[in-house]
């Protein structure tokens, strides 16, 4: 079974609160969640390999480590996880960026995919699939099922709320994959929403309804 990993950094979960608040704005929301993100990246990067590197530091000859091998993409699922893209980007610059576009059909809370652009490497890559919600765990499977398909194997899934049931569904169709979240919430309501949970996060970063 893959890890399963409550990030709960006390300014994690402050950050965490402002943005549940539903009197929130749109630009603060935004900001928040970018920076959330970018403190779960320091986590969620945490067993990325590191070689030996030779360098020469002002005083001497020195051996150090640098990063090796597996490059990064990050792989937001439309159009939520991109509200956690950037800050990702601000500690992983190198990092390639995929996407995969989901929609929930409203009666049967069914995800459909409707895009898919990939780095060509993606078999070759650590790949961090974010959104910001975990709910029924519909859109997550199906995204990570797309990659696998395309022969991505090294998948880490991070979120900044989940649901139980998300968390439970995502483990069982995807036992390989670790999930990071910032707050593990109580349960899902009849419509799906995470409760507390912060509301429709694709509604709140870009000022839809």
């Amino acid at each position: 079974m893959g890890k399963f990993q409550v990030i709960d950094h006390p300014l994690i979960q402050h950050k965490l609160t402002i943005i549940r608040d539903k009197n929130c704005g749109t630009k603060v929301f935004r900001e928040v969640v970018d920076e959330i993100a970018m403190l779960m990246a320091y986590e969620v990067s945490r067993d990325m390999p590191l070689e030996d590197v030779e360098i020469e530091t002002p005083i001497t000859m020195s051996t150090q480590k640098t990063l090796s091998g597996k490059k990064v993409a990050i792989v937001p699922i439309l159009r939520a996880g991109l509200g956690m893209v950037d800050g990702i980007l601000e500690l992983i610059p190198a990092a390639k960026v995929g996407h995969v576009g989901m929609f929930r059909d409203e009666e049967t809370l069914k995800p459909h995919e409707y895009f898919f652009k990939m780095p060509e490497d993606i078999d070759s890559r650590q790949l961090f699939v974010v959104d910001p919600m975990l709910a029924t765990g519909g859109s997550a499977i199906m995204a990570i099922d797309s990659l696998k398909k395309r022969g991505a194997s090294n998948i880490k899934f991070v979120c900044l709320v989940a649901a139980p049931e998300g968390v439970k569904v995502l483990q069982d169709a995807h036992p390989d994959v670790d999930i990071y979240t910032a707050a593990l919430d109580d349960h899902l309501n009849e419509q799906g929403y995470i409760v507390p949970g912060l509301g429709d996060a694709g509604d709140r970063l870009f000022g839809t309804k």
